[in-house]
């Protein structure tokens, strides 16, 4: 019988907030795959490190993140090759993700390239988005308010027709470089005030201040904007750094 690949949704970075059907499937893993981007370092692999068997097969894929076309498709096209091999042999085969595998994930490119002839499975995982809320303290969205998620890597005419079509709660994810001209829109369109940018979701080097007060931040690359019109429901100041309590 061929392995299964699992696409293992691991939260945004806090390991606690891997599921128990993740962490079941993780620690039951012949071999252990995870994307490597130019850094040589993974979020994903430092998240699951701890649950990973010893006897493991562990299997970095060099993927490189920011290119696009028909360099990017053929490193998810290696990487394919080279778990197809293990699945053939009747392993099977976790593969990291941050986030949920399915939410702008490197698992659906990747099992683009993966025959129909293996069996493929997502497994959820805790979105950024959520994580982002709950070290707010504020909700995203009550009763028939609208979420938007719009990625800041996105043409800045389209993200401008989204912010003037009405009122919405807004989520910008994948911020990293692109925080100055996301905090820009949001000027124009009277909505800076009610912004807050957190970066690290769930580590030690956690951020969670106004947008309005970031000016002089660096840019994490894991870092969201949301833009929320709800004060915060929790008893823990939604400025606080996370200290591991």
């Amino acid at each position: 019988m061929s392995g299964i690949l699992y696409g293992l949704g691991l939260g945004p970075g806090d390991p606690e907030l891997i599921t128990l059907k993740a962490w079941r499937i993780l620690s039951l893993a012949p071999v252990v795959a995870w994307p490597v981007g130019s850094s040589g370092r993974s979020r994903a692999y430092e998240i699951a490190r701890p649950f990973i068997p010893e006897e493991a097969i562990t299997l970095p894929l060099a993927i490189p993140f920011g290119e696009r076309g028909e360099r990017l498709k053929a490193a998810y096209a290696a990487a394919a090759e080279r778990i197809c091999a293990h699945l053939a042999a009747g392993r099977d085969v976790a593969y990291l993700c941050l986030g949920d595998p399915l939410f702008h994930g490197s698992f659906v490119h990747l099992a683009q390239h993966v025959p129909e002839t293996f069996e493929k499975r997502a497994v959820p995982g805790v979105m950024a988005v959520s994580a982002a809320a709950a070290v707010m303290g504020a909700p995203l969205a009550l009763g028939a308010e609208i979420l938007k998620i719009l990625p800041a890597t996105a043409d800045e005419e389209r993200l401008a027709r989204e912010l003037e079509q009405g009122p919405a709660a807004l989520a910008f994810i994948k911020v990293g470089l692109h925080r100055s001209r996301i905090h820009r829109l949001l000027d124009q369109v009277g909505l800076l005030a009610k912004a807050w940018l957190i970066a690290d979701i769930g580590l030690t080097s956690q951020r969670v201040l106004p947008l309005a007060e970031a000016a002089d931040m660096d840019d994490p690359y894991f870092s969201i904007i949301v833009v929320t019109p709800h004060a915060p429901v929790s008893a823990t100041p939604a400025h606080q750094a996370r200290t591991g309590e």
